[in-house]
């Protein structure tokens, strides 16, 4: 079983590789559409010289850029795709192949994820160059931590879009769902604000929705902010539980409908 599902993730993976170089221009367009957060960071740098922060210039710059990185890693874009192959009935003949269709995008993802990493470095190394007083090197301890909180915002931010997905096969602009969505979490995931300068009220009640473990939580992991680690853990793992429960109902119940229309 084990040896199977290692042959066929080899099999996904590299072809969605091979198909991710020939667009590699696309790609870097990709990695800089992705700056918002270095805009930010400008914006709070200036902020803090004048106002109260627990961050210093140095850590907003830092944390910033920590996020550009984590953002980078997790960006997720499924709903797209699976919502044109329903609308389009593409979605047919990957279900006659004897694997789940989520193989598709899930490879798709983290084949991209590969062919951007050079392009990530390059501009790493460019910002140091630049600024070389924002360079640090994490902790081992960091650095696993923050691996590992990764791996989790992947799945997670993958899996709630990809629920989010299959209300195409009742809806046929799920789109709409992930834009009103993303609203929400550019304000309370930490992409526009650290949440060391919300107020206390505020924070602890964002910090049991799932929207600052997609970004703040493994950022602050990654330069040493002062955070719950096992609690960031187990918050992110209890939405990741929830949400796949949810996609599986749902799954289910869509295929039907999906058959029933005549696919």
């Amino acid at each position: 079983m084990l040896l199977r599902l290692f042959r066929l993730a080899k099999v996904f993976l590299s072809t969605y590789y091979a198909n991710s170089l020939e667009y590699r221009v696309e790609i870097v367009f990709w990695v800089l559409s992705g700056s918002f957060p270095l805009i930010m960071m400008g914006i709070w740098s200036e902020a803090s010289q004048t106002a109260n922060f627990n961050l210093d210039s140095l850590d907003i710059f830092r944390y910033f850029l920590s996020v550009f990185i984590i953002r980078q890693l997790t960006v997720v874009w499924v709903i797209w795709t699976f919502e044109k192959e329903v609308v389009t009935g593409s979605l047919s003949p990957k279900l006659l192949q004897p694997v789940d269709p989520v193989w598709h995008p899930l490879s798709e993802h983290l084949s991209e994820r590969l062919a951007r990493l050079p392009f990530l470095i390059g501009l790493l190394l460019l910002f140091f160059a630049i600024y070389p007083e924002v360079f640090w090197i994490p902790s081992l301890s960091q650095f696993l931590l923050t691996a590992i909180a990764v791996v989790l915002v992947f799945s997670l931010r993958f899996l709630i879009q990809y629920t989010f997905a299959l209300f195409s096969f009742w809806l046929e602009r799920v789109v709409a769902i992930e834009q009103f969505w993303y609203l929400i979490y550019i304000f309370l995931s930490g992409m526009i604000a650290p949440l060391d300068v919300f107020p206390e009220t505020l924070r602890q009640i964002v910090l049991w929705t799932p929207f600052p473990y997609l970004l703040y939580f493994p950022t602050a992991l990654l330069i040493g902010l002062p955070v719950d680690i096992g609690r960031g853990f187990m918050v992110t793992i209890a939405w990741l539980l929830a949400f796949l429960i949810f996609n599986r109902w749902l799954w289910k119940q869509g295929v039907k409908r999906y058959s029933g229309m005549g696919a």
